[in-house]
């Protein structure tokens, strides 16, 4: 109907200077006949003109006011003629209605407020106030001293109108046929091909994108990392388990087991199977001496070490737990020196926030060979203490989006306690560190969030555009 109109319109006229008189005359929806203007403008049939005007609008307030009345008013004919006492004249109105009316009407000097009883200090009063409203709500104008108290009172807002003026284009017709998409064999059998506009086809269109595989940044990031460990020769470690016992986590790590990390506050325990039966019973009695008498040159803890706790069921909190097993499988033969690394996830009891997540993936290596020292220059690092590393310091790593240095890693030596007792020789030194994979990546891809990266929040575009990992290359 609205096309029809407008096309039908323009035939016999130059244009239509108003869109909003356009429909209003005719009984159209505007924003309708905006719809169709658009429409008509985008395939040449009219061109358009924005017009825009400002206009004053009631508030919700204002709507009510110009319906009951102004609240001043209604204040002042809730007082009878020999006056009320304020306690009842306040039960006789609305809580927002007394309050912005007693202060209008004492500004207008309407009323008397005593502390016994409140009076009328004139006989009649105008609602001015109702009056304004409602002539702006009927389209009629008013002066902008008016404007500007409703305004103050937060009785009317602005509103932005917006339409049209039109005229024809160059593609005018009185009416607009629907171009044909294909050529079909009908139209062919028929002969009407001949009678028919088709669509121009545009042959610069970028057809549909193809889906496919996209490669998410942690695992670019991951593969990245994976070649330079294996161009150093470094051996990748099996951490095929995310099930481990607390004696692999914890305790052949020379952890005590009064340690706070043990706590289910930190350590997420399993309830189904709840306990591990595999232990290599000669090893867990020299760690279970080392924990409480010492030895190899240590002192131990000496408290008294239980097997029930060693024994119990955890998502690791590190794959340092795997660094514990191949280190103590290396023992078991005549000692060849070893480079292992793995890259894989780990889960810790820890509050979600923008840097952590309840799992992540941990970088993990380790170097072991005779006769080992720390020897780095032109790194940044924290001293630190871990059960199981002396020395022991954490890496940092400067966030940009952040602002901050953020920990990236935790390294160290492995201790005597925990070694000797697998069985290594005393000369045997290991050196280790464990890296965030998460954390590097954010750096790398500048992210700010970690829930961003990795998590049910993350947008899957981010796996579609990301850029290559080019760690290392400038």
């Amino acid at each position: 109907m609205a096309e029809k109109a407008v096309l039908g319109f323009l035939e016999k006229n130059e244009g239509i200077p108003d869109s909003g008189q356009f429909a209003a005359e005719r009984g159209i929806n505007h924003d309708e006949l905006v719809n169709v203007i658009k429409s008509l403008h985008g395939f040449g049939f009219v061109d358009s003109q924005d017009i825009k005007r400002e206009r004053w609008v009631l508030t919700d307030e204002g709507r009510a006011y110009a319906a009951t009345g102004s609240p001043e008013v209604q204040f002042f004919l809730a007082i009878p003629t020999e006056g009320i006492p304020p306690e009842e004249l306040q039960r006789k109105l609305n809580p927002s209605v007394f309050k912005i009316g007693r202060s209008q009407a004492m500004k207008n000097q309407w009323v008397e407020m005593g502390k016994q009883r409140v009076t009328r200090k004139v006989l009649n009063v105008e609602d001015t106030v109702k009056d304004l409203l409602i002539w702006l709500q009927d389209g009629q104008a008013i002066n902008p001293e008016d404007i500007d108290a409703l305004k103050r009172r937060k009785l009317i807002a602005p509103q932005i109108w917006k339409g049209y003026s039109i005229r024809k284009g160059t593609n005018y017709a009185p009416e607009r046929k629907k171009a044909a998409t294909d050529l079909t064999r009908d139209h062919l059998q028929r002969g009407d091909w001949k009678e028919l506009e088709f669509k121009e086809y545009n042959f610069s269109a970028k057809g549909q994108p193809t889906e496919g595989g996209h490669l998410h940044p942690l695992l670019k990031v991951r593969q990245q990392l994976q070649m330079i460990f294996l161009q150093m020769g470094f051996e990748e470690m099996p951490t095929n388990n995310f099930v481990e016992s607390s004696f692999w986590n914890f305790d052949a790590l020379f952890q005590p087991q009064q340690h706070p990390a043990r706590d289910s506050h930190d350590t997420f325990f399993l309830q189904v199977p709840s306990t591990t039966k595999m232990l290599p019973e000669d090893y867990v009695e020299r760690v279970k001496h080392v924990h409480e008498l010492g030895g190899y040159e240590s002192r131990g803890y000496g408290y008294d070490w239980k097997r029930e706790e060693a024994n119990k069921n955890l998502l690791r909190t590190h794959t340092t737990a795997v660094s514990s097993r191949m280190l103590y499988l290396l023992a078991q033969k005549p000692f060849a020196p070893k480079k292992y690394y793995s890259i894989d996830r780990v889960f810790r009891n820890e509050a979600v926030d923008r840097t952590h997540l309840a799992e992540f993936h941990q970088i993990e290596g380790l170097v072991c060979d005779r006769g080992l020292t720390l020897g780095m220059s032109k790194l940044r690092f924290k001293p630190a203490y871990n059960p199981y590393t002396e020395p022991s310091m954490e890496i940092f790593g400067f966030h940009e989006g952040l602002n901050k240095w953020v920990e990236i890693g935790n390294s160290g030596m492995f201790r005597p306690e925990m070694l000797l007792p697998m069985g290594l020789p005393e000369d045997v030194r290991v050196i280790a560190w464990g890296l965030s994979l998460e954390r590097p990546t954010m750096i790398l891809y500048k992210i700010d969030n970690i829930r961003d990266l990795f998590g049910h929040k993350v947008d899957l575009s981010l796996i579609k555009r990301n850029p290559i990992c080019r760690l290392g290359i400038e």
